[in-house]
Formats: C-alpha cells, sequence, structure tokens
C-alpha cells in the first residue's frame, strides 16, 4: 500500500520551514500532498492561485509532491485522496499543544488517520507566515524567510 501524506495549510504565504518539512517528509511518504485549504478563521493576504502559484515552484523539484487545494474538512479531504497520514511541522511547544488537539479530534472523527509531527531545525523556529506577512505590510524584505522560488514584491 502506497503510504500517502498530506500537508494542510493556508500558506500564506509559503516559507522555507514549510518547504524544510517537506522535504524531510520525501524520505518517510511515497506521495507528499501539500493541500492549501480553506480555513474560515482566516483572512489571506494573497488569493487563491497565487499561493497555488508559490506551491507549485516551491515544490518543482520534488517528484514525490503534488500541490492542491480543497474545502472542507481535511479528514475527509485525506480519506477522498486515499492519505492515512497527515502531516505536520513543529517549531515551538505552542504549536504542540494545538496540533495535539487537532490530531485528536481528527482521529476520533476517522480512526484510520495518523498525524506524524516534525519537528522543524533550529533555523526554522521563528519563520511564521503571521509575520511574514506583518514584515510585507510594512514593506520589509522577507526573501530570506520564503522560498527563493518566489518573489514578494516590497
Amino acid at each position: 500500500m502506497k503510504r500517502i501524506a498530506v500537508f494542510p495549510g493556508s500558506f500564506d504565504p509559503v516559507t522555507r520551514g514549510h518547504c524544510h518539512v517537506v522535504e524531510r517528509a520525501c524520505t518517510l511518504f511515497d506521495e507528499v500532498i501539500v493541500a492549501l485549504g480553506h480555513n474560515t478563521n482566516k483572512q489571506t493576504m494573497f488569493g487563491l492561485e497565487q499561493r497555488m502559484e508559490w506551491l507549485r515552484a516551491s515544490f518543482a523539484h520534488l517528484p514525490a509532491v503534488q500541490v492542491d487545494s480543497y474545502e472542507g474538512l481535511t479528514v475527509d479531504y485525506c480519506r477522498a485522496k486515499g492519505a492515512n497520514y497527515v502531516l505536520r511541522g513543529l517549531r515551538n511547544g505552542g504549536d504542540f499543544e494545538y496540533e495535539r488537539t487537532i490530531a485528536h479530534m481528527n482521529k476520533a472523527l476517522w480512526n484510520e488517520l495518523e498525524t506524524i509531527l516534525i519537528f522543524t531545525d533550529p533555523e526554522f523556529a521563528s519563520v511564521h507566515s503571521t509575520i511574514i506577512r506583518e514584515i510585507i505590510r510594512n514593506r520589509g524584505d522577507v526573501s530570506p524567510f520564503v522560498p527563493e522560488q518566489i518573489s514578494i514584491p516590497v
């Protein structure tokens, strides 16, 4: 059976930390689906098509990676894609508490779904899309924090 993992997120914008997690996951799974989800609680800075384009460019060098988008529950998306794993990156203890809650809820919704947590390397621990958006709003240079394949005008 093929080992398929879904890495869900809003990727607003995609960061070097996201890329690092996906690259490491490619050594563990046959296929990694980077799935841009619509989170009703988030107001995005960048449109869906822009974020999809950035994801495709960022992962073009990884043949095991697919880029997709979805609406609804991540559990339902995973089931539809035949994925038994949800992949998440952890930067700190706060991330752990949040991800643990979501993992327990996903498991309650579909017992066959496992959440795999990958700790980011220390150099990515402070890289957060929310902070990057704030830097962008204030016309700062975000190039050290986003993949080299994408360009965000200052």
